[in-house]
């Protein structure tokens, strides 16, 4: 996620209202939406005109429903007085988000977006995907609720469909809530199975915001100043800022340095995730895994896959980001993309170190609830009828020639990676030194949203674009925001 609770700082606002001043883009001259059905406050255009003027939203065949709600500020006031204080909205004035169809979100107002951020990496079907839904809303019909103290099929044929995506003997599921529950269980079957207490995790790398998940999380931004276990954050194998370049030798050795100096010898576990998400969608140098995978064994510990934004396919190459690296895990957890927006998340390890948790009683109230478990099970069907892996590796393709080419054009562009569509695109004032472009990247946000387009931040200093849209995200759609970027740009 890698949000910042302010995302103009000073110096950026005045920037962004000079700006405004000297190029100002009327927004009403924005395609409010490109439906073959004009709706009230939208104008029908197709036409692409790279950088010379604003790019217009490919067609859409569909019309939002007449709002008829509460409007943003009315919905902002009640958040400030209702909610806590922690949350944070993205853009000056934020948006009213009311209704959502596939790659597409709608606002107060009618106006249409281009969803490239897929509500945090989550939507993976797309939005109000039909399929998905018409599963939730039978199981809904029938029975919303009945834990694992009783018997259902819809938990069993879930976790049936899961286990056959995985490879070896991952073959036993546990349901769970979300990504932070997944992690946390994850690093509890690993203390029990290896009787070892000490973890290794990434820095830059994003685990959850629980009190325990907190401590695998290596972002200052996401850790509040409490205890956090026993956990050591080794080296980043960055391949655009590491030190040592995509070499993973160097980094592998920084973990063996670790075992060896900072712990008694023996750990628990070592979690990674392939792609970092909230970190700036960084790629682990190639190898990385193999050589750590075999360095934690060693030292008595098990090796967990974060699997809660990559997994699915989205990478294109590989149903699991874990394949990118030619490992297999002993635990992988996921979220996410798994529900397509409903709260599920799921761990699924081999028997022998499922077998840890009898010891106990080990209950999840909402783990595997029918209507979740109706709705992940289509997910699951979804992915494959459509066969979204391939179309995630053919846009993701195009999408990323695009970036770069931009980047031959735009200096501000430092580094464009990841895979299918899980990309980073990482702004710099200086390439060379690869000075953080803070400011800018919170001007060009600013202007996506004006155009059209709405896409995720992360990384420490909040200077990578986060590009991770639903699954069903076209070919006209990543030109759109090819032409969307390099316009926002070129008025930079």
């Amino acid at each position: 996620m890698g949000f910042h609770k302010r995302l103009l700082p000073d110096a950026a606002l005045q920037l962004s209202r000079h700006l405004q001043r000297s190029c100002k883009v009327e927004t009403s001259s924005f395609p409010r939406c490109c439906s073959t059905i004009a709706t009230p406050r939208e104008s029908d255009s197709s036409s692409s005109s790279g950088a010379a003027s604003p790019p217009h939203l490919p067609k859409f065949d569909y019309v939002p429903k007449p709002y008829g709600g509460p409007s943003g500020d009315e919905v902002l006031r009640k958040r400030k007085e209702f909610l806590g204080p922690s949350l944070f909205h993205y853009y000056q004035k934020p948006l009213n988000i009311v209704e959502g169809k596939m790659q597409y979100l709608f606002d107060e107002d009618g106006k249409r977006y281009l969803d490239a951020f897929a509500g945090i990496v989550t939507v993976s079907c797309g939005h109000c995907h039909p399929e998905v839904l018409d599963a939730i809303f039978e199981q809904s019909k029938l029975l919303q609720h009945a834990t694992t103290i009783y018997l259902h099929h819809a938990i069993a044929d879930f976790a049936e469909a899961l286990a056959s995506k995985m490879p070896r003997n991952l073959k036993v599921v546990y349901f769970v809530n979300s990504g932070s529950e997944a992690n946390e269980l994850a690093m509890l079957m690993a203390r029990l199975y290896s009787g070892n207490l000490e973890m290794i995790s990434l820095r830059n790398a994003y685990h959850g915001g629980s009190s325990s998940t907190i401590g695998l999380t290596a972002l200052n931004t996401w850790k509040y100043p409490i205890p956090q276990g026993e956990i050591h954050h080794v080296m980043n194998p960055d391949p655009y800022r590491g030190v040592f370049g995509s070499d993973a030798s160097g980094y592998a050795q920084d973990v063996q340095d670790h075992i060896d100096f900072g712990t008694s010898g023996k750990v628990a576990g070592f979690i990674a995730e392939t792609i970092q998400g909230v970190g700036g969608a960084v790629e682990l140098a190639p190898g990385y895994l193999k050589l750590v995978y075999d360095i934690v064994r060693k030292a008595g510990g098990v090796c967990i896959a974060d699997e809660v934004q990559t997994g699915f396919g989205r990478t294109g190459s590989h149903y699991w980001g874990f394949e990118t690296q030619g490992v297999i895990p002993d635990i992988v957890t996921m979220a996410k993309g798994i529900g397509n927006g409903l709260p599920l998340g799921a761990v699924v390890t081999t028997p022998e170190i499922a077998n840890v948790l009898a010891q106990k009683i080990q209950f999840n109230t909402f783990g595997g609830n029918p209507v979740c478990s109706a709705g992940g099970h289509a997910v699951l069907r979804v992915i494959d009828k459509e066969k979204r892996q391939a179309h995630c590796a053919d846009v993701g393709s195009h999408l990323t020639t695009r970036f770069r080419d931009l980047q031959q054009r735009h200096d501000i562009i430092g580094d464009v990676r990841g895979r299918g569509l899980m990309l980073g695109i990482e702004l710099v004032t200086d390439r060379v030194k690869k000075t953080p472009a803070k400011a800018e990247t919170a001007i060009l946000f600013e202007k996506l949203r004006e155009l059209g387009v709405l896409v995720g931040k992360g990384g420490l200093n909040g200077n990578v674009f986060r590009i991770k849209p639903p699954m069903c995200f076209t070919k006209d759609d990543a030109d759109f925001l090819g032409d969307a970027m390099d316009y926002a740009m070129t008025k930079l």
